[in-house]
C-alpha cells in the first residue's frame, strides 16, 4: 500500500469562485487532491456514483436540488466516503439535521484556510468534523438515536465485521485495507455492502451503531 496515494474530494458547490479557491487551496496540500468539481445536485450525485471519492464536500443552499436532498440521493448509493456539507449557515437546526440524514462532518465556510485543509485531512481519516461550538448539540441528537432493533450484526459475513468494527474504531479505508491486508477497494466494496445490509447512512451512524448495541 502506497501511504503518499492522496485523499480523494469532490466538490459540490453552485459558486465557481468558491470552487476554485477551495481547489487553490487543496492544490497547496499534496495529501489532497479534487476529482471531480459539481455546480448543482443532480451533476454531483452522478460524479459521486462514478468517483466514489474519499471526501464530498457539499453545499447545503443550492438552488434546484439542495444539500440535504443531495445527502439524501447519495446516501441510498452507500458510498464508502465521507460526506461534509460546507455551508455558511452555523443555525443548529441546519447542523442537526444534516447530520440525522447522514452527513460526517459540518464545516463552517468562514473557516481560516489552514484549519480548513486540517478538517480535510481528519474527515478524509474517517474522523467526524463539526464547527466546536456545535459538539453539545450533535451530542445531545446523538444520545437521542437508539440502536434499531432490526439490524442483525449476524447477517454480516466475518470480512465485513471485521471492517464495521475497525470503522467504529475511527479507522479510514487505507489504514483497515492495511489492517486486514486486502486492497483498499476491497475494503471500499465491503463498506458499500455492509451499509447497505445494516441499513445504515454513513459511517458515522455505523460506529454510533456498533457503540451503542455493544454487538461486537
Amino acid at each position: 500500500m502506497n501511504d503518499t496515494t492522496p485523499s480523494t474530494i469532490l466538490l459540490i458547490d453552485d459558486h465557481p469562485m468558491l470552487r476554485n479557491g477551495v481547489k487553490q487551496l487543496i492544490a497547496l496540500d499534496s495529501r489532497l487532491k479534487v476529482i471531480g468539481e459539481a455546480s448543482n445536485g443532480e451533476q454531483g450525485v452522478e460524479l459521486a456514483k462514478q468517483l466514489d471519492p474519499d471526501l464530498i464536500l457539499l453545499d447545503l443552499n443550492m438552488p434546484g436540488m439542495n444539500g440535504l436532498d443531495t445527502l439524501d440521493s447519495m446516501r441510498q448509493t452507500a458510498l464508502s466516503g465521507r460526506i461534509v456539507v460546507f455551508s455558511v449557515s452555523n443555525h443548529e437546526d441546519d447542523v442537526v439535521t444534516a447530520l440525522k440524514r447522514g452527513a460526517d462532518g459540518y464545516l463552517l465556510k468562514d473557516m481560516e484556510p489552514e484549519d480548513l485543509l486540517a478538517a480535510l485531512h481528519n474527515a478524509a481519516a474517517g474522523k467526524m468534523v463539526l464547527s466546536e461550538a456545535l459538539t453539545p448539540v450533535l451530542a445531545a441528537s446523538l444520545r437521542e438515536s437508539r440502536p434499531s432493533g432490526d439490524r442483525d450484526i449476524q447477517s454480516l459475513t466475518p470480512r465485513e465485521r471485521d471492517i464495521i468494527k475497525l470503522i467504529a474504531e475511527g479507522l479510514p479505508n487505507k489504514m483497515i485495507a492495511r489492517r486486514l491486508n486486502i486492497t483498499e477497494s476491497t475494503v471500499k466494496v465491503h463498506v458499500k455492502h455492509l451499509l447497505k445490509k445494516m441499513k445504515l447512512k454513513s459511517r458515522v451512524e455505523a460506529a454510533v451503531w456498533v457503540l451503542q448495541s455493544n454487538v461486537l
